[in-house]
């Protein structure tokens, strides 16, 4: 008998926050699909890794909000690490886009690399590579999304905050 292992992948965490920035219990997988820029299949298999992983329910429709918390916290730091690189253009990331823009004052910016943005910093990869244009209509899901790289950076002013 085969047994098969599943590991937890960039964008399973993109769609948990997706999910959670709905707030809707009624989701479906075409409308994550479409706004996230994934493919039907891809939504499928990840589901599957999150029930598997208990960051859903049983029923695939609840997100089990303190596992998120405790891996956001605790792991993603090291599970999807990300270390500043070089000056680019690009929407701005961390304690650079809000919330925590108003929180945090400082001179050095982080933003993903977009040719429309309008921000210089230093760059930051995002989670997953559709995260620029998954944010572009989701106000929350950008919130969201910036929180988690000021975790992932590891900046300790950024943690304190957030914890």
């Amino acid at each position: 008998m085969k047994r098969f292992q599943y590991f937890i992948k960039p964008q399973d965490i993109l769609i948990l926050l997706k999910i959670l920035s709905t707030n809707k219990k009624d989701w479906r997988q075409v409308d994550l699909a479409e706004s996230l820029g994934l493919s039907q299949s891809e939504i499928s298999q990840s589901l599957i890794r999150l029930r598997y992983s208990r960051f859903l329910a049983d029923d695939g429709k609840m997100v089990m909000r303190s596992a998120l918390l405790d891996f956001l916290l605790y792991g993603i730091a090291y599970a999807f690490p990300q270390h500043p690189g070089s000056v680019v253009r690009g929407i701005p990331t961390a304690h650079s886009a809000p919330p925590l823009n108003n929180e945090i004052v400082s001179e050095e910016n982080f933003v993903w690399p977009s040719a429309t943005g309008e921000l210089r910093g230093h760059m930051i990869e995002p989670l997953y590579p559709t995260v620029p244009k998954a944010v572009k209509n989701d106000q929350r899901l950008y919130e969201f999304l910036a929180l988690v790289d000021a975790i992932r950076i590891g900046k300790v002013r950024e943690k304190n905050l957030l914890q």
